[in-house]
């Protein structure tokens, strides 16, 4: 039988690019991830067979390429230039759903591990002080009132949801919902402090809490009023 096809260009885009999977590893990959773990990490949603399954998709259609650690099957990947230049159509997707679909998000599309994955990485280190700052952010609203630490340095944030022994610098205790609107410019922090969003810590992070509490890169995008 003929298999009947499509010179349509963006049918064939669509066909590449359509899974929701894809378009969240690019995301990924865009924000500097790497390796496999990495994924994994941002997206805990995704089974491994899946993400196993989209990356080798993804190099095959020339979106990405492996680089393997010598002697192993295990390495990092990186965008190729086809790749790289979906970057302002990935942009403009996140502005686009920020504008006119922001009112059919609701707490089912919240995922605390990716959000919390999203927040660490806008934590604003570069107007902390020289040294280590440790924030635990407690999840009222979640499970045994999940527990979330960041361990921010100079150069660098990481998170992990398991005490990791250091000296707390800063206590935030909120609801998931509420520390998701503050950052994605819903509400305002102040609108919040210390009601939704209570902060117990160093009086030095206190006092300038507006200058590193992380915020969305689209934090000032505004949705179209219906």
């Amino acid at each position: 039988m003929n298999k009947f096809g499509s010179l349509c260009p963006t049918l064939k885009a669509t066909d590449i690019l359509g899974d929701k999977w894809t378009l969240l590893i690019l995301r990924e990959l865009f924000m500097g991830a790497h390796r496999y773990n990495n994924f994994q990490n941002a997206l805990p949603r995704i089974s491994p067979t899946v993400l196993s399954n989209r990356l080798k998709t993804m190099e095959k259609n020339g979106l990405i390429i492996h680089k393997k650690d010598l002697g192993k099957n295990r390495g990092n990947y990186y965008l190729t230039q086809s790749g790289k230049e979906l970057a302002p159509i990935m942009d403009q997707l996140a502005r686009w759903g920020l504008r006119w679909a922001r009112d059919q998000l609701c707490d089912i599309d919240i995922d605390a591990g990716t959000f919390m994955w999203d927040f660490h990485r806008t934590l604003r280190i570069e107007s902390l002080p020289d040294g280590q700052h440790v924030f635990c952010v407690i999840l009222s609203d979640q499970p045994d009132a999940t527990k979330w630490w960041m361990i921010a340095k100079s150069d660098s944030v990481d998170l992990c949801n398991e005490d990791p022994g250091y000296d707390v610098s800063m206590y935030i205790t909120c609801t998931l919902r509420s520390l998701a609107e503050v950052w994605m410019g819903e509400k305002s922090l102040a609108a919040y402090a210390d009601r939704e969003i209570k902060f117990n810590g160093a009086g030095y992070l206190r006092k300038n809490v507006m200058s590193w509490f992380p915020l969305s890169r689209y934090v000032d995008v505004q949705a179209v009023s219906s």
